[in-house]
Order: structure tokens, then sequence, then C-alpha cells
């Protein structure tokens, strides 16, 4: 592609600014501006934002906390162009330039149409999205034009014959996903290939859930800790497993403490300032734990809210915090305190039980999640 995000910064970690520490309700831009400049002085250089993350104050905190204390040759940035923002082909250019003005820069290096997906992509044919973003490339104000995706290998295939054009692909790419006949990582990545398309991964660690993981799974990385002499972390397998593949240029990792960065950093530091690819025992050691979640029966969430965003539960059922509460009892029998399900209905949530089945979060998961029917097994759990 030429472009100095991967021409210069070979490391593969991108800075996702979508789980930012939190104080108050607010983003700690404090902690923020630590992270952003620990993150550039280790040699990295590539964040990803979208307008809607952060209920919209991750652009605010990307202005605030990298672009106006860095120069503009120091950094990477993406930004995504999100189908709950416009509404016809007109509202588009005016988005990306209040986009870039909260952002506080002049250009995109990538602008990806975002969670392309069956329907979604319709839509944006419709108010011509992508034509709009290559001219906004030829203008300037993009460098390059990408897609994120959520949705079955069959429906890439169909926007990359279309938009062939179209220069860099961000799909959710995690070893518990690989084989998922919903999310189809493995099928999604190989068409990617297919095109020629370099790869972006979200979602390495599936939302925070390869980091923390059931006895059965721990057990596997422990026995492989004490049989290798390694000290990489679970989040380090999940990372590694992600930039291991041929044509993945940035693996996106949602940071939210310092102590988080300084891991990921590592991962991506420990050999020559690169990355160590998994080894084949590191690989069949991954392969079991993606075995023992798969036999257990937890909910695929990631947590990423879009389920709740934008007034998509009118019933303002918090799905992502219920679906975590359910998860830690089924992996490790036990709630954590401040995940309760009497914690989540007392912060003035609906409960599951409550849900009138609109679909309206099922239309903008991007797991494609039977979401009405999960809800009725978390009531089942709880609700009794």
């Amino acid at each position: 592609m030429g472009n100095r995000a991967f021409s210069e910064n070979k490391k593969h970690l991108a800075f996702g600014m979508m789980r930012l520490p939190m104080i108050d309700g607010k983003i700690d831009n404090e902690q923020v501006c630590k992270m952003v400049d620990r993150f550039l002085e280790r040699g990295f250089n590539y964040f990803d934002t979208a307008h809607g993350y952060h209920d919209g104050l991750s652009e605010i905190a990307i202005r605030e906390c990298l672009t106006s204390r860095h120069d503009r040759s120091e950094y990477v940035l993406t930004d995504k162009l999100t189908d709950e923002y416009f509404k016809t082909e007109e509202d588009i250019r005016p988005l990306i330039d209040s986009q870039l003005e909260a952002c506080g820069v002049e250009y995109f290096d990538f602008l990806l149409m975002h969670a392309q997906n069956a329907s979604n992509f319709e839509f944006f044919k419709q108010c011509r999205a992508y034509e709009t973003a290559f001219d906004l490339k030829a203008e300037g104000k993009v460098h390059h034009v990408g897609l994120s995706f959520h949705d079955k290998a069959d429906v890439l295939d169909r926007i990359l014959t279309e938009y062939p054009d179209v220069e860099i692909v961000q799909i959710q790419f995690n070893y518990l996903d690989y084989e998922s006949v919903a999310v189809e990582s493995r099928k999604v990545y190989e068409v990617c290939r297919k095109h020629g398309k370099p790869v972006l991964v979200m979602e390495p660690v599936r939302g925070g859930n390869l980091v923390k993981l059931p006895d059965a799974a721990q057990k596997v990385f422990d026995e492989l800790r004490a049989e290798t002499g390694s000290d990489c972390s679970n989040a380090g397998y999940a990372l590694r497993f992600a930039a291991g593949f041929d044509g993945i240029e940035m693996v996106l990792s949602g940071m939210s403490n310092m102590e988080q960065l300084e891991d990921n950093l590592n991962i991506f530091s420990c050999n020559d300032g690169d990355f160590a690819p998994l080894s084949d025992r590191e690989r069949e050691a991954v392969d079991k734990v993606a075995d023992v979640f798969g036999s257990m029966g937890a909910i695929p969430c990631t947590q990423c809210r879009y389920c709740i965003e934008e007034n998509h539960c009118p019933m303002e059922i918090r799905i992502p915090k219920l679906f975590r509460a359910y998860n830690s009892m089924v992996l490790f029998g036990k709630v954590d305190p401040w995940e309760a399900y009497d914690r989540v209905i007392g912060e003035g949530s609906g409960k599951p039980g409550d849900c009138i089945e609109c679909g309206m979060c099922e239309e903008v998961c991007p797991q494609h999640l039977e979401i009405r029917d999960l809800l009725k097994k978390v009531a089942e759990m709880f609700e009794a």
C-alpha cells in the first residue's frame, strides 16, 4: 500500500480508542495522555477511533490527548463512516468534516466504511458512501479507503468484488472465532487474501474474554508456561495468534489502563523489536483453550455496546452487562461484585424479562447474536 503505517511500523500493534479508562463517567484524559505518550515512545504509531465510540467522546480524546500534543508525522489515524450518523449522500461530507474537526486533523490516514454487513452495505451503496470516500481521497482529506466488517465471508466477497478499489479490510479475528459458524473469522480472512487486501484485526482478545479464563482453560496455559518457561500473558497468546498470519498488518487492542498497555507493548517488542509468532506447541494450547470455551456455553458477546447505543433498546436493558454476568456464572460459577445482576438492575436498567422482542438490538449486533432468546436464558438464571 505504500503507507508509512505499514512500511515503517512493522510491530503490528494498534491503539484502539474504544475502551479508554474512565473516571466519574468521563474519559480519564490524564491517563490517556500518559498511555498515548508511552505508546509512541515505544515506537508504535497507529490509532483507531470512530464517531460513536464512548458516545462521541473518543474523537475528542484523540484531539486532546494525541493530535494537539504530537506532530502529525508521529502518528497514523483511522476513523470510520458510521451509518447511524448520516441519512443521505449529502450528509456524508459535513459528517466527515465534523469528525476531522473533532479529531483536530486535516486528513485521516484511513477512513473505513464502518461495520459493513449485508444490510447496511445496501444503504451505503444507496448513499454512494464508497464513491464519496474515494472523492475525499482524491481531495486529500482521506489517504486510504477501507472497511470494517461484521458478516459472513460471502458478503465480504461481494463487497470487494463490487468495490475493488477498497484498500484494506478490518475484521474480527481471534482463536475463539477462527472456526465460528457465526463470525467465520478464517473464511473472512481467506476472502481478504483472495482479493489481495491487507488486514486489520479487531477483537483479538474477544472483548476481554480471552484474558480472564475459566479454570479449565487457565490450566492449559499454566501447564504450557511450566513446560516452556514462558511468561506470556493470556492476552499475549491471543494477540500473537492474531498477528501471526500473513497479510495481517495491524492488531487493534482496546487498552483501558497502563498495565494493559505495557503488557501489549512487551508482547509486540519481545523479538528484536517485533512480535514472536506462536510456536506449534503454543498453537496446540490455544486450540485446547478454544475447545474449553466451546464446551461451556458462554454467550459470545464482545461488550461492544452497539446493542444499547443510539436507543437500540427501548426498554433500557443493559444487555452487555447482563451477558457478562451470565458468562461469569457459566464460566466461573460466580459473578464479580461489580458486574452482579442486582447491581446492573439497580442502575435503572430494565430486567431481561422486560424485553419486548422488538429486535432492534439484533439488527446492529456484530456477532449476529439471537439476543432476544439469550435474554430469556439470562432471565431464567437470575430472575428465578
